[in-house]
């Protein structure tokens, strides 16, 4: 039990010693959500600012040493909105632009690229935040931004039992392979289909048992604070200087761009 909980406190979480790190969840989350959105709200077509928004977040990747491998795993979530803009310029509208003997739509253009950079900026914040918080700090950051405390709720037993279900699918994976099971073909779909099955009622047991233990030990609905987070002037003002980096490049570009 002692593994499932060192993995819902940390996730992908890597102690470093850096302001960004060492910033109070709220302020944190309230920083990387002002950035992404003005990011979001920026028009597509202020190409020089995107990019200046890319290096801004790669420096950060590489300031607060996150891994190359964690940023492939976490960049699969964008394929849907890769492939979707990937799509755009072949079925997009007039006007078209000739593009190596293949008819493009100019609007689909930049509507592939704006949607293709903000969600890969937005991925990319997301990794940050989560590689420089634990997974607690940043349920209880969220309580302390008044986020509904129901939602936090789901979330906190989401990340629980996530972790309940993963163990237990381990667990049968191992006991299968000890009876030297292999899934060749049709042949095996029974015992899949049936481990499935028991998958689902052994998870739903222990995480029964689980939220009873919670329960036990005092849970009333919100988080208890094993630490106090104080927030120094200092801290607020750090965390104002990714949205206003982003802010300034914004305007920036704006002046030099019309």
């Amino acid at each position: 039990m002692g593994k499932i909980q060192n993995h819902i406190s940390d996730g992908i979480y890597e102690h470093r010693h850096n302001w960004f790190h060492e910033l109070p969840s709220h302020i944190k989350i309230a920083s990387v959500f002002s950035f992404v959105l003005v990011v979001v709200l920026t028009p597509g077509h202020f190409f020089q600012a995107h990019l200046s928004y890319a290096l801004i977040v790669i420096g950060l990747l590489i300031w607060n040493q996150i891994p190359l491998s964690s940023i492939r795993k976490r960049l699969i979530i964008e394929i849907p909105f890769v492939l979707f803009a990937f799509f755009l310029p072949i079925f997009g509208t007039d006007p078209k632009i000739d593009f190596f003997g293949f008819k493009l739509s100019e609007p689909g253009l930049w509507a592939g690229w704006n949607i293709l950079i903000k969600a890969t900026i937005g991925v990319m914040m997301s990794l940050i935040l989560s590689s420089t918080t634990p997974q607690r700090e940043l349920l209880v950051g969220l309580e302390k931004l008044k986020f509904p405390k129901l939602l936090v709720q789901i979330m906190s037993f989401m990340i629980r039992y996530t972790v309940v279900v993963t163990e237990e699918l381990k667990r049968m994976a191992i006991a299968r392979e000890s009876r030297c099971f292999e899934a060749k073909g049709p042949k095996q779909w029974g015992v899949l289909a049936r481990s499935a099955g028991a998958l689902f009622i052994r998870s739903y047991e222990r995480g029964e048992r689980v939220h009873m233990a919670m329960l036990s030990r005092g849970y009333t609905g919100s988080l208890p604070l094993t630490t106090v987070q104080f927030s120094s002037r200092q801290d607020r003002i750090n965390g104002t200087l990714l949205p206003l980096i982003a802010i300034s490049v914004f305007l920036i570009w704006s002046v030099i761009l019309n």
